[in-house]
């Protein structure tokens, strides 16, 4: 059995080229400047269906299809896509976007609460405990990561009193958020938890692409004997998308 963490399949970085690569010469062109929404299919479907959109892309797996859409908000061409839940799979369509084009990313989605939080209020991370597995086969161990610190200020600037600053816990198990573990994020500032941030900000980096988050809180975790779902902030994921658009719009 392996006695130190540097022995852990998990723990040895190697960032030589893979023998599966993104890019699948599908000849697709996504726009560079990309939102990636973690909300129902529903909610993003009658998002998409209010822009001038198109499809310009397909990403297929065993068991759903992802279709990426080209829109022209004032002026510009945005890209759109659906994320699904979870690290591993939404940092596949991460690769699958930055292989045809994409180089600017703004994934918008929910968070659960640590500490006493109202539901429905923009969040920006800033950093993220990586607590999950997918960020390690991207970079080299580390207990968290900081996301791209010019793009993550500037959403903060454009947003300014709409959200502010965070520290995210990114768990990829959604049922071992232990009141341990929880006690733990918060003992070190992190004040929400979600399952993409810190794997998506490393495929990021080592992709070379800048890569934001806005985050809205939905159910809440601050009181352990009494988890409270609330609304999932289901209230948030028109508006959300709609700001995640305005700051791929405005910013540079």
């Amino acid at each position: 059995m392996p006695n130190s963490f540097d022995q852990l399949p998990l723990f040895q970085c190697d960032d030589q080229p893979a023998v599966i690569e993104p890019d699948r010469q599908e000849g697709f062109v996504f726009p560079k400047k990309m939102l990636m929404a973690f909300v129902t299919e529903t909610n993003f479907n009658a998002f998409i269906a209010e822009q001038s959109a198109k499809v310009v892309g397909d990403f297929h797996t065993i068991n759903n299809d992802y279709s990426i859409y080209a829109c022209l908000v004032d002026g510009q061409v945005i890209g759109a896509c659906l994320a699904p839940l979870g690290a591993p799979a939404a940092t596949q369509i991460m690769e699958f976007l930055i292989a045809y084009g994409a180089e600017e990313i703004v994934a918008v989605g929910s968070c659960g609460v640590l500490v006493d939080t109202p539901e429905n209020q923009l969040l920006i991370p800033t950093i993220a405990l990586r607590d999950e597995g997918t960020s390690y086969h991207y970079l080299a161990p580390a207990a968290t990561i900081t996301l791209h610190h010019d793009f993550t200020q500037a959403l903060l600037n454009y947003l300014g009193n709409q959200a502010k600053a965070v520290k995210t816990w990114t768990n990829d198990a959604y049922f071992r958020e232990t009141p341990a573990k929880i006690k733990a994020a918060c003992d070190q500032g992190f004040e929400v938890v979600e399952m993409e941030c810190a794997a998506l900000a490393a495929c990021a980096a080592f992709r070379n692409v800048r890569f934001a988050q806005i985050l809205f809180t939905a159910d809440s975790l601050a009181t352990v004997d009494h988890y409270d779902a609330r609304g999932f902030g289901m209230a948030s994921h028109l508006k959300t998308m709609a700001i995640g658009f305005d700051c791929l719009v405005h910013i540079d």
